[in-house]
C-alpha cells in the first residue's frame, strides 16, 4: 500500500521560507489526489493545501493564500509544500496525504484521505 514520509522540518524566522516534502511509495502514487494538512496542541487538523492527480489543478486555505504553493513530481512520486513569508501562526505538525480510494480531487476534507504521514514539525520564530 501507498506510504508517506515528509521531510523539511525546520526552524525558522517570521518572513523566511522552508519547502516541505513527502515522498509517496507505490508505482501508482502519482494517480492520487494529495494534500498537506496542520495540526497544533489542542485543535483538530487543519486543511493547508491540496492537489488533483495531475498536479494542474490547486486549492488553498484562506490563510494561506499567496504565501504557500503546492506542487507534485508524478514521476519521482514527491509532493511539495513551498512555503513563504511564514507566520508565527503558522507553527505546527505539517502532514501530507493520499486520496487513494478517490479519483481526481483536489479535496479539502480530513475525510477524503486515506494514507497519511507522520508529520514534520515546523517552527516559526517570532
Amino acid at each position: 500500500q501507498v506510504q508517506l514520509v515528509e521531510s523539511g522540518e525546520g526552524l525558522v524566522q517570521a518572513g523566511g521560507s522552508l519547502r516541505l516534502s513527502c515522498a509517496a511509495s507505490g508505482l501508482t502514487a502519482g494517480r492520487y489526489a494529495m494534500g498537506w494538512f496542520r495540526q497544533v496542541p489542542g485543535k483538530e487538523r487543519e486543511f493547508v493545501s491540496a492537489i488533483n492527480w495531475s498536479g494542474f489543478t490547486t486549492k488553498y486555505a484562506d490563510s494561506v493564500k499567496g504565501r504557500f504553493t503546492i506542487s507534485r513530481d508524478n514521476a519521482k512520486n514527491i509532493l511539495y509544500l513551498q512555503m513563504n513569508s511564514l507566520e508565527p501562526e503558522d507553527t505546527a505538525v505539517y502532514y501530507c496525504a493520499a486520496a487513494t480510494k478517490a479519483y481526481s480531487g483536489p479535496y479539502s476534507e480530513n475525510g477524503d484521505y486515506n494514507r497519511w504521514g507522520q508529520g514534520t514539525q515546523v517552527t516559526v520564530s517570532s
